[in-house]
């Protein structure tokens, strides 16, 4: 069986509150990108895992959790896992979440486990808060610690978009720590509404980001000086992306190493 892990980008994302367990409350709008992953799950002998592309640090992985996760309620076969690694580590895209959640999905279909999207979702949310999200895969509105989610009609499929990586770590921990929880002035469920031009979405997160590392903010604002209607940091950072109207070339940002044009889906 071969999957394809997809990554996020948020639209939006305020920071609201900080809860007495030490997480904090939020909203946002998690927006699914075709830049995809590459998962195959095996039948095997052992339950083994391995990688290629980008490196994966550390010894285990989210996809292995996702596996003994379902093996402590069902009687699973093993499996061998192999992860082709391409949306970058850390970056504010999801993509160990996405990897993750579908591993979920890849079992629940291999195996026949009848498991429906709700029980999904529950079993996702053990392993990420945003995880939840690859299970329904569309547009959604998040609350709580993103695993509260909404449906919403947004459609971003008239634009191309284009997702830089710049090569810097932002650690998700600190920038938490550093942020000052507020209440948004408007919902993001209402500014939804007015048209991309008119956009006025906070990412919460920029500020500090930004003010420790100047360059992911330039990187914003050279996708405004090549014709972006919209940019902003996704999630937590390092990575910025932007919304053209036409397919942008991009040329002031060839220095990056990663960086990801396709029509939005």
């Amino acid at each position: 069986m071969i999957l394809f892990p997809n990554a996020k980008i948020n639209v939006g994302l305020h920071i609201k509150s900080k809860r007495a367990d030490g997480y904090h409350e939020l909203e946002t709008i998690f927006y699914p990108v075709n830049y995809c992953d590459v998962l195959e799950i095996l039948p095997s002998d052992e339950i083994t895992f391995s990688s290629s592309g980008i490196d994966i640090p550390g010894d285990g992985n989210l996809c292995l959790d996702a596996y003994h996760l379902l093996k402590q309620d069902f009687n699973i076969p093993a499996v061998h896992i192999h992860l082709h690694k391409i949306i970058p580590i850390g970056a504010g895209l999801g993509g160990g979440s996405s990897d993750a959640a579908f591993t979920l999905k890849g079992l629940n279909e291999l195996f026949d486990l009848q498991l429906s999207r709700e029980q999904l979702r529950m079993y996702a949310v053990q392993i990420g808060a945003d995880c939840p999200f690859f299970i329904e895969n569309k547009p959604m509105l998040a609350t709580g610690i993103g695993e509260v989610l909404l449906s919403i009609d947004l459609d971003l499929s008239a634009y191309h978009i284009a997702i830089v990586s710049p090569n810097i770590h932002v650690s998700t921990a600190e920038v938490y720590s550093e942020v000052i929880p507020k209440e948004p002035i408007y919902s993001l469920k209402n500014l939804i509404k007015s048209s991309i031009k008119e956009w006025q979405f906070q990412n919460d997160f920029e500020q500090s980001v930004f003010a420790k590392h100047p360059a992911i903010k330039d990187l914003k604002n050279l996708l405004y000086k090549q014709g972006a209607v919209y940019a902003a940091m996704s999630g937590s950072g390092s990575s910025v992306f932007g919304l053209f109207e036409n397919k942008p070339s991009l040329n002031l940002i060839h220095q990056y190493d990663v960086v990801y044009i396709k029509k939005a889906r």
